[in-house]
């Protein structure tokens, strides 16, 4: 990845909030790497590199800034100017591919050798696998040392550490002091309030459209939206508990708070909700692509800061979009609260747990031999549901933002009852391929007329669409914010 010196320095010199993440300041005079934000004064052109990861910075011997702090940056943009294979690789990376496998077993995974996989992360990310690896768990350790109040052997558990020791080496050697030492007087205290982080992202953020998306789609008995909060059930670790999702005022980050029987899963949990709520979206290298088309350039103005909703769960996801074809929203939503009352699993009472939070998702083995016609399903829809569950239960189907976005559609398709408008709902929400496009969808194709002022067919739209790339799933999110079903409307 090549950085312009100049443009990095003029961005740092002015603390441009726009390059968080995109790159990080190693200064030679100090050992130390900052973001562009730093608070600090800006050192001299002379005295700095600029790298394109935090990786690349630690892997060169340079140590976190503690003023700026690299681990809260919003993150590396990986899907900008990188290889496909590198964007699921760090999207492994981050879920634990490294924390038991090697390089060679990740490069396997990839369908390539690990000499390869090596050079695309030299190339992109300017570190090796492992660096990656290592850097995501001390920046995550580093979140929870500030942020809460965990015991330090629950923080390296949590972190992806095997041991005590390692984990005590690494931030030894990593910020010059130990653990304890770096502890926050202001931490927040684990108490009945859960255990609380916060999630960076890029402005502008539109809590309301996301909020107000997943509200009209939210499951009831397992998750709650409102304006202010997001709240669902969630199994970590295979134990249930539940999280809240808070917008924060007047900064740019999210605040989590967690209710979990344990610290293991915190990496996975903070990157699920990330996912969720497209954190790691650049809103504005978005918006500098689409802005210029006469369709969706005024959306993109209309509605600045628009995500991607993702999902918590791929499964959960493919079985709520199977649900929703060819009748309304509301209608697909009641079903899926049936399918949780009828075969989720039901949580022990908790006090602490807002009412509405009463179910778990059912797990695929619990769908593949179910007889949802029992809630009110057609027959057909039913088996492509079971066979959905089935193929996941058996490993033929990964529905996970790591897995290949051609190849998961191909596979979706093939099952019967599961078209093309499903398959890429699922890439858009569950992989999270910004490039997808559901152009079935009967909404857009009545959002976007042809010239002579009729609704497109699918194969207009996907026509006039290629305009859109390699953001459409961002124009499909503005069309259909802008044209919100009507009551009683179909999908398909």
């Amino acid at each position: 990845m090549e950085l312009d010196a100049k443009t990095c320095y003029r961005a740092l010199r002015t603390r441009d909030a726009r390059f968080d993440g995109r790159f990080f300041t190693a200064v030679r005079s100090t050992g130390i790497y900052c973001r562009p934000i730093c608070p600090a004064s800006a050192p001299k052109l002379a005295n700095c590199e600029f790298v394109p990861s935090a990786a690349a910075a630690q892997e060169q011997g340079y140590r976190p800034c503690m003023r700026c702090r690299p681990e809260a940056s919003p993150g590396t943009p990986t899907w900008l100017g990188t290889s496909a294979a590198v964007s699921r690789a760090v999207r492994l990376i981050a879920s634990g591919a490294l924390d038991e496998a090697d390089v060679g077993q990740l490069a396997a995974r990839l369908g390539m050798g690990d000499r390869h996989l090596r050079r695309l992360f030299l190339k992109h990310l300017g570190a090796s696998p492992i660096a990656v690896a290592q850097t995501q768990r001390i920046h995550f350790a580093k979140k929870l040392i500030d942020e809460t109040a965990l015991p330090m052997s629950e923080v390296a558990l949590a972190s992806g550490f095997r041991s005590i020791r390692r984990f005590n080496d690494a931030i030894l050697k990593t910020f010059d002091r130990a653990p304890r030492d770096m502890r926050r007087v202001a931490a927040v205290r684990k108490d009945a309030s859960g255990l609380t982080l916060k999630l960076a992202y890029r402005p502008p953020f539109r809590w309301a459209s996301l909020a107000g998306y997943l509200a009209g789609r939210a499951t009831a008995g397992v998750e709650s939206v409102d304006r202010q909060a997001y709240r669902r059930t969630v199994r970590v670790g295979g134990s249930p508990g539940w999280i809240e999702v808070r917008p924060a005022k007047g900064a740019n980050h999210l605040v989590a708070t967690l209710h979990l029987s344990g610290a293991g899963g915190l990496v996975e949990t903070a990157d699920r909700i990330r996912r969720l709520f497209d954190l790691g979206a650049e809103p504005r290298e978005i918006a500098a692509c689409l802005r210029g088309d006469p369709r969706i350039g005024p959306l993109v103005k209309r509605f600045p800061g628009v995500r991607v909703p993702g999902a918590w769960d791929g499964f959960e996801l493919a079985v709520r979009a199977i649900l929703g074809q060819q009748i309304t929203v509301k209608a697909a939503t009641t079903l899926a609260g049936r399918l949780a009352e009828g075969y989720g699993e039901k949580l022990p009472p908790d006090d602490r747990r807002p009412q509405q939070l009463r179910y778990l998702f059912p797990e695929p083995r619990r769908l593949a031999r179910a007889r949802l016609e029992r809630i009110g399903l057609p027959r057909a829809r039913a088996r492509t549901i079971a066979t959905l569950a089935a193929a996941v239960v058996d490993g033929k189907l990964k529905l996970e933002p790591s897995s290949p976005y051609d190849e998961t559609v191909e596979k979706l398709v093939s099952l019967p009852g599961i078209g093309a408008w499903t398959a890429q709902y699922v890439a858009m929400r569950a992989l999270g391929y910004p490039d997808a496009f559901p152009s079935g969808d009967l909404g857009l194709q009545r959002a976007v007329t042809t010239e002579a002022g009729t609704r497109s067919t699918a194969t207009e739209l996907e026509t006039i669409a290629e305009a859109w790339r390699p953001w459409r799933a961002y124009a499909a999110i503005c069309l259909w914010l802008a044209n919100p079903p009507a009551a009683g409307r179909r999908k398909k």
